[in-house]
């Protein structure tokens, strides 16, 4: 065993891991990267199908990003948030006020539920005016589940007690209110008796929801679904029932189009304009998690599986950089992190509007001051890497590639119906997951005591190719810079690692 190996093993205790497990065999040591591949302690190569777990967007030691940092390095590394201001992080805030605000026309489909199609809610859209820079995804939701908080009770009376609604299945993150937030059994049962309540709501789950009346197809399935829209009205009913309790919700928590950690759960095309038009005519905040399906993750704004490369290369696409913006949407606040620093430095922002923050000024003996804040808010170190990310996202070229990437991803990933055990293949750009079951036309789950997305993982990780799954669910999720050569190497080593199951 390799000394790092070794040393690892008695000294290091890694998240979401069954330690035993681990230290029955030699953990692969990472040691270095460049672009879309990372080589370990023994000179091996493996492709990142998982961006570095969803983090990592350009690939790795990116010249421009190295610069960047090296440039700030000269001057200096971090200084205190706390009663002092930096360049970076100033630039970085108004660079993200500005990409947020970006709005591009797009039609509304109305609110609908039970099958009719009704007018749509007039709910316009606010600004985002104000960044407060933290660490990571957790505490990007934290920050604002505390704001949220807070500006209600300003707004509707100090007696309010605010209450939030969440998606079923949701993941927010592992500090306290983020997993309150969430909905996720095993963390409930371990820390049940030091959250708050939150309430659930449907997630539009068309492979597995009770009210999909489609039998299962070769295809996404929320192509050929067969329902009345139930799952927005189960939204309207307890946003409904909530408000005939006196108590409207506070605030509503979503990811949009895609939730990751639930299964890369993927939001037929209508439903969060319908929810959200629904939270806002209830007076709920929007809460938008982009810490995963931020920084086009989420792919190009256009129908890119309907272009030909070269109509791609000379007509590059229009590309929003956040999830809620490909849908019309501006929440009250959006959480971002992991492809923030292009996955180079733990960095995340809250953005909210000027009338939140408006709520907390006052004089000082008034204390309305937010009292929340790190250490390492508004490093310069990760601000410098987050600009020069930026820049990188918004070039013709990056477009151009995110855009082919996205297109040749979805023409991989066909093949994979050919096997048995795939019931369900569920992409939303630059996202995928592979749903293993173990009979797709009943849609049979494999049991957890099979560990069969582990045992394929660690199958395409004997075939040069590193991802972790959820639960039976298979993660790709390339860097932007990965090859036509390398996402084939990235798909084929997950079709032949899923052939393996039994």
């Amino acid at each position: 065993m390799h000394p790092l190996a070794k040393l690892d093993q008695r000294f290091v205790w890694h998240p979401f891991t069954q330690m035993r497990d681990w230290q029955q065999r030699e953990p692969l040591v990472i040691a270095s990267g460049r672009g879309a591949v990372l080589r370990d302690v023994k000179g091996r190569e493996y492709l990142d199908a998982n961006a570095s777990i969803w983090t990592n967007l350009h690939g790795h030691q990116h010249p421009k990003i190295n610069a960047a940092i090296g440039r700030q390095l000269k001057k200096i590394s971090h200084s205190s948030a706390l009663g002092l201001a930096n360049e970076p992080a100033s630039l970085l805030a108004a660079r993200l006020i500005e990409i947020a605000n970006t709005r591009i026309p797009i039609p509304h489909p109305g609110h609908r539920a039970g099958g009719r199609l009704s007018s749509p809610f007039a709910m316009k859209n606010p600004s985002l005016a104000k960044v407060f820079f933290s660490d990571d995804g957790s505490t990007a939701l934290e920050v604002a589940l505390k704001l949220a908080y807070e500006f209600t009770r300003r707004t509707r009376g100090p007696q309010t007690r605010p209450q939030f609604l969440s998606l079923a299945g949701a993941y927010h993150g592992d500090t306290i209110g983020a997993v309150s937030l969430g909905h996720i059994d095993l963390f409930h049962q371990a820390y049940g008796g030091m959250l708050f309540a939150t309430d659930q709501a449907m997630a539009p789950y068309c492979y597995r929801c009770p009210f999909n009346q489609a039998k299962p197809e070769r295809a996404d399935a929320r192509k050929y679904r067969k329902c009345q829209w139930e799952c927005v009205g189960q939204v309207a009913k307890q946003f409904a029932a909530q408000t005939k309790k006196g108590n409207p919700y506070a605030g509503f928590v979503f990811e949009p189009l895609m939730q990751g950690a639930a299964g890369m759960i993927p939001q037929p095309s209508g439903w969060l304009t319908q929810v959200t038009q629904i939270a806002r005519s209830y007076g709920a905040l929007l809460i938008a998690d982009e810490v995963m399906t931020g920084f086009g993750r989420t792919g190009i704004s256009c129908h890119v599986g309907e272009k030909t490369m070269a109509q791609l290369a000379a007509n590059p696409p229009v590309a929003k950089l956040f999830a809620t913006q490909r849908v019309g949407i501006t929440p009250d606040f959006l959480c971002v992190a992991k492809g923030l620093t292009g996955g180079y430095l733990p960095m995340a922002a809250t953005l909210t509007t000027q009338r939140v923050f408006d709520a907390f000024l006052g004089k000082y003996e008034e204390f309305k001051t937010f009292f929340h804040g790190h250490s390492f808010t508004g490093n310069q170190l990760g601000a410098a890497a987050a600009l020069a990310s930026l820049d990188l996202l918004a070039t013709k070229t990056s477009v151009r590639q995110r855009a082919r990437l996205q297109k040749q991803l979805y023409t991989e990933l066909q093949t994979l119906w050919a096997l048995p055990t795939v019931g369900d293949i569920r992409q939303v750009g630059l996202v995928a997951g592979v749903e293993l079951v173990r009979n797709w036309r009943t849609r049979r789950p494999f049991a957890l005591r099979d560990r069969a997305g582990i045992r394929v993982c660690e199958a395409m990780a004997r075939r040069g190719v590193l991802t972790r799954p959820v639960g039976n669910v298979i993660v790709l999720m390339p860097p932007y810079c990965t090859t036509p050569e390398q996402l084939h190497q990235m798909v084929a080593a997950l079709a032949a690692s899923v052939a393996e199951l039994q």
